[in-house]
């Protein structure tokens, strides 16, 4: 049974910094990609960044570019998301994700080319 879970959130002043954790099982090889996706009270749910473990290739959304950064440590089967300069806009519960079809890492940012999610975890930027 593949299971992710999240954790790392909380509440944070704008400026400030946060690293969310995704610890994931059941699943082994290493053609897959991680995800983490944010929803906002009202909105859609949006791709934030995401990480191939076939060639450890990182995207990021142009919202977060240059203050978000997307990393694995593939011993503790574990991907993170440091996430610094939070601004209020950045409040959400986010998602990590995984994508294990061949075609997964093909539209990284879609929804539908991720098979399981975690729970999510709430982060709340304070203005």
């Amino acid at each position: 049974e593949v299971q992710l879970v999240e954790s790392g959130g909380g509440l944070v002043q704008a400026g400030g910094s946060l690293r969310l954790s995704c610890a994931a099982s059941g699943f082994t090889g290493d053609d897959y990609v991680m995800g983490w996706f944010r929803q906002a009270p009202g909105k859609e749910r949006e791709g934030v960044s995401c990480i191939s473990a076939t060639d450890g290739s990182t995207s990021y959304a142009d919202s977060v570019k240059g203050r978000f950064t997307i990393s694995s440590d593939i011993s503790k089967n574990t991907v993170y998301l440091q996430m610094n300069e939070l601004k209020p806009e950045d409040t959400a519960v986010y998602f990590c994700a995984v994508g294990l079809r061949s075609d997964s890492n093909a539209y990284p940012f879609s929804r539908a080319s991720y098979d399981y999610w975690g729970q999510g975890t709430q982060v709340t930027v304070s203005s």
